[in-house]
């Protein structure tokens, strides 16, 4: 090392900044979005063909299109377009029985919407630890685990997959239910199969921030017509999905619990069509993002100090973010304050005076038990028959030690090559003051 980079000053102490080229949004197929999409939606007003099962003329629904090209991208039998991905989630957890009395496990690291489809489905959610992978802990999972566990939600969480061997085979050895939650890993996988197809039923986001989007929107996926059809029939109260379609819509139930009132998470018309075509743009979004943290991740791999994120797969990992861990909280704080004056958009996941609903701790609803109505269920539920939950900011230390020891770099599809050398050479350089 030369003395003049032993001596370069960092921006946060008046120096130039390595970094002043701009910093692309962290909205990869929102970005990408462009004549295609635009012709597709234009169809769909040209034909006034804006619900999924009828319009003025006959036209194929861009809905059950989608539905059609997720469920054979993704290698699975069935796939329920609905208008989020907290609806699939709250679709899949009633699909696969989960209900009043019942807990289902979720990691501390989610966004809140994981936590709030538990309450909608009347459960109380059991908050456990993540590992290094800041995913779900297999470990703690199996602790938490109680007889009235009824599912567990692995969140695929900053694109990177969970340990689904593990979680899978505690699942199964103890009967419970497994509802991933893809939204942020859209076209990950875990040796060599697609995330949301291991579980009994899955939930992926369409919405803007997603690796694909159409703004809102989100998908069920399961191999069990059972389920498929009890989500479809939670999704569409007017249960408009029915063999012989919305004609047959009042005929008797084929069998005991195929129909129940639901609600309307029913996915529009334009969404579809959005959502067909950025369906297209997925691999070649990952590609770009996997060769960008690739290339970062190669040019700061010899700095002593820092300790990457575990990876259950690095060949399924979606490459959204870039993660890795200092020693100390403080540190962690300090390093992302100087990349920023560097230019690079980086931060600590965990800050107690930042409220960011990813994290347990800011979850001040359920810290506290707060309910739409006075009553307080489901915590207060009777035939709930746990002890009455407790939740408390410190119950999942380890988890916000990880967080709170991290630095978090957003990898845009669209950065170049020399994003990509002034990010690792932004890295380089606090690291060389700091470590």
């Amino acid at each position: 090392m030369s003395d003049k980079l032993k001596r370069e000053k960092l921006a946060i102490e008046g120096g130039k900044p390595v970094k002043t080229t701009p910093n692309p949004p962290m909205f990869p197929g929102g970005i990408e979005i462009g004549e295609e999409e635009k012709k597709a939606v234009l169809e769909v007003l040209d034909h006034r063909y804006l619900f999924r099962y009828y319009g003025p003329e006959e036209f194929p629904s861009r809905v059950r299109l989608l539905e059609e090209e997720f469920a054979k991208k993704m290698g699975i039998k069935y796939a329920l377009a609905v208008n989020s991905c907290t609806s699939a989630l709250i679709s899949s957890l009633v699909a696969v029985g989960v209900g009043p009395g019942d807990e289902v496990i979720i990691p501390g690291y989610t966004f809140f919407a994981t936590c709030a489809a538990v309450i909608a489905a009347k459960a109380i959610p059991v908050i456990c630890e993540v590992d290094d992978s800041l995913t779900l802990d297999p470990d703690d999972f199996e602790r938490k685990i109680t007889p009235r566990t009824k599912a567990v939600i692995p969140v695929h969480m900053r694109g990177v997959p969970c340990n689904m061997d593990r979680i899978m085979d505690i699942a199964r050895k103890h009967n419970i239910k497994v509802v991933e939650d893809t939204a942020q890993a859209c076209g990950g996988s875990f040796k060599g199969k697609y995330l949301g197809t291991f579980g009994d039923c899955n939930a992926f986001s369409f919405q803007y921030h997603k690796i694909i989007t159409a703004g809102e929107g989100g998908m069920v996926t399961t191999n069990d017509q059972l389920l498929y059809d009890r989500a479809q029939e939670y999704h569409d109260t007017a249960a408009c999905w029915r063999p012989g379609g919305p004609e047959k819509r009042f005929s008797s139930a084929r069998y005991r619990g195929e129909l129940f009132p639901g609600v309307n998470f029913r996915m529009p018309e334009l969404i579809g069509a959005v959502a067909r075509v950025q369906l297209k743009r997925l691999d070649g979004l990952i590609e770009k993002m996997r060769k960008n943290k690739a290339r970062i991740k190669e040019a700061i791999s010899n700095i002593k100090g820092i300790e990457f994120r575990r990876l259950n797969d690095p060949e399924g990992d979606t490459a959204i973010c870039l993660v890795f861990f200092l020693p100390t909280a403080d540190l962690a704080e300090k390093f992302a304050r100087a990349l920023k004056a560097e230019g690079v958009e980086a931060n600590s996941i965990y800050n107690k005076g930042v409220p960011d609903w990813h994290i347990y701790a800011h979850w001040e609803m359920i810290l506290n038990k707060w309910t739409a109505t006075p009553e307080g269920c489901p915590y207060t539920c009777p035939y709930y028959k746990g002890p009455e939950p407790r939740y408390t900011p410190d119950m999942c230390p380890r988890t916000l030690d990880l967080l709170g020891r991290s630095i978090h770099i957003d990898i845009p599809p669209q950065l170049s090559e020399e994003d990509c050398n002034l990010i690792a050479e932004a890295i380089n350089k606090v690291a060389r003051a700091y470590l």
